[in-house]
C-alpha cells in the first residue's frame, strides 16, 4: 500500500487548524502544521510535502509572501508543490492574484470540508 500523502497545514487559527487536520486524517493524509509563513519555509527545507494548505493572513509571513518564496526555492520539486489558498477575505484577492504568486487555488473560509478533501485529492492522487 502507498505511503500516506504528506499535507501541510499553515493556518494561524488553531481551532481551523485541529478541524483541517481531523477531516484530513480520517482520510488517511499525514498532516503537519504551521503557525506562520516562515515556519512553512523552515518546514519545507527540512521535509517533503505534496501539498500545502495555506492561510493568507498569517503573522511574520502572509499565505501570499510565503507562496512567492516557495516557487523561488532551487529544489524544483519543492518549488512545484501545489498550493492551496484558505482565506476568509478571497474578495479582496482575484484568481489572477492568487495565480501570480503561484497559487493553484482556493478556498473560501468558512471551509467546506467535502470541497477541503476533494481539492486535497485532486493534487495528491497522480
Amino acid at each position: 500500500m502507498a505511503d500516506p500523502k504528506k499535507v501541510l497545514i499553515a493556518e494561524d487559527s488553531s481551532v481551523i487548524q485541529n478541524l483541517t487536520k481531523k477531516i484530513l486524517m480520517v482520510q488517511n493524509y499525514k498532516i503537519e502544521s504551521a503557525k506562520n509563513g516562515q515556519q512553512v519555509l523552515n518546514m519545507i527545507e527540512n521535509d517533503d510535502f505534496d501539498i500545502i494548505l495555506m492561510d493568507i493572513n498569517m503573522p511574520i509571513m502572509d499565505g501570499m509572501e510565503c507562496a512567492k518564496n516557495i516557487r523561488k526555492l532551487d529544489n524544483t520539486k519543492k518549488a512545484q508543490i501545489p498550493i492551496v489558498a484558505i482565506t476568509g477575505n478571497a474578495r479582496n484577492y482575484s484568481i489572477d492574484d492568487f495565480k501570480s504568486v503561484g497559487i493553484n487555488e482556493y478556498l473560501q473560509k468558512p471551509l467546506n470540508f467535502d470541497q477541503l478533501v476533494d481539492i486535497v485529492k485532486k493534487y495528491t492522487e497522480n
